[in-house]
């Protein structure tokens, strides 16, 4: 178990997605920023190529493609798999910054089998707060 939005819990996200498939145009470098935790507001970024996770670690990333922001409540809401990112996007509880064309290049991958195996997978080895 990992403590959700860890630097381990992170390590081992990556290490669970690096068997999924490749997913062409899916490329982004996504900065994510999770409000109002119990510490303060979390930052983490991912590298995406083709679908695939390349890297995954706390901290900003000044070249993001996009940044995406939600409070902490909403963020372990969507890892429990309670929320859906769409509908706290359209709540305006989701908000995005950046290249929304790259956000739109991903969201073909958040909607495939393989992706809601790999959630599950990475759910089972959340410790929320």
């Amino acid at each position: 178990m990992a403590k959700f939005l860890s630097q381990d819990w992170l390590d081992q996200a990556r290490q669970l997605a690096e068997d999924q498939p490749a997913f062409d145009g899916a490329t982004a470098k996504v900065q994510f920023v999770v409000s109002r935790g119990r510490e303060g507001d979390i930052k983490f970024h991912e590298l995406l190529e083709n679908g695939k996770l390349l890297d995954a670690r706390l901290g900003e990333l000044p070249d993001a493609d996009l940044t995406l922001t939600l409070p902490y409540a909403d963020a372990a809401a969507v890892q429990r798999g309670e929320l859906d990112p769409s509908v706290a996007f359209m709540q305006g509880r989701l908000k995005v910054a950046g290249d929304t064309g790259k956000l739109i290049d991903l969201l073909p991958l958040t909607r495939s089998p393989e992706y809601a195996r790999l959630q599950d997978r990475v759910r089972e080895i959340t410790e929320f707060e």
